[in-house]
């Protein structure tokens, strides 16, 4: 594997797959509504509406779809890179000491997440390598997270806290204090890798594969870093 781009490896997300089929689908809901509504009589109109409606969250739903980026993730031989419609991220292969499925304990049961988690080496480096548009919506995507593994008398897995919000002031390993939307996040990733052990984390409906397999393919892209250029 390569550092360059023409030799990166593009993941694309399972959930892009079927932007087409939704506009597709959601048009022609749109047309037989409108037939039923014009042309049916008068009883066939309230179904024609309800038609109509769903025809227009099938067309809503194609459109963001469209709207993300080609690919989800790239592979290179320095990094992994996440892209999306908010922005990006990027994690050196040198900096990631655990990849994995994180795990959750509900009642005596372990039980997987639909994600895939990232333990850092220095969560520090990483806030340089993040956009604050992609910070910003990760606060508010992320939050379900901090309600797993809280309390190991919670039956559920996910009981609340009085610590939902996150601290606007961080220090780095540096000394240094930052404030704003990077600082909630580096208090985010620290009370993550507390309760669910990892600090990054994406979504298996960004991937094209099983997570077993993508996993396997991200340590093999590790351990390729770590060899000599051909």
């Amino acid at each position: 594997m390569s550092g360059t781009e023409s030799e990166s490896i593009f993941i694309k997300a399972a959930s892009s797959h079927n932007a087409m089929t939704s506009i597709l689908i959601g048009s022609g809901l749109i047309a037989a509504g409108a037939f039923m509504c014009i042309l049916l009589p008068t009883l066939f109109f309230l179904p024609g509406v309800f038609i109509i409606s769903g025809g227009i969250v099938g067309l809503i739903i194609g459109f963001f779809k469209l709207k993300e980026p080609e690919h989800s993730l790239e592979l290179t031989r320095e990094h992994i890179i996440y892209y999306h419609r908010r922005g990006k991220w990027r994690i050196s292969w040198e900096n990631i000491q655990r990849i994995d499925v994180p795990r959750i304990t509900k009642g005596v049961e372990q039980i997987e997440l639909e994600m895939i988690g990232f333990k850092l080496r220095d969560a520090d480096t990483f806030l340089d390598e993040i956009s604050p548009r992609l910070i910003t919506y990760l606060l508010m995507e992320q939050r379900p997270l901090t309600m797993q593994n809280r309390d190991p008398n919670c039956a559920s897995g996910q009981c609340y806290g009085a610590d939902m919000i996150e601290d606007e002031k961080f220090l780095r390993a540096s000394g240094e204090t930052i404030k704003g939307v990077s600082a909630m996040f580096g208090n985010r990733m620290g009370k993550l890798r507390s309760q669910l052990g990892y600090d990054i984390f994406i979504s298996t409906n960004e991937i094209d594969r099983d997570a077993t397999k993508f996993i396997s393919l991200l340590k093999d892209c590790q351990a390729a870093s770590q060899l000599p250029p051909a």
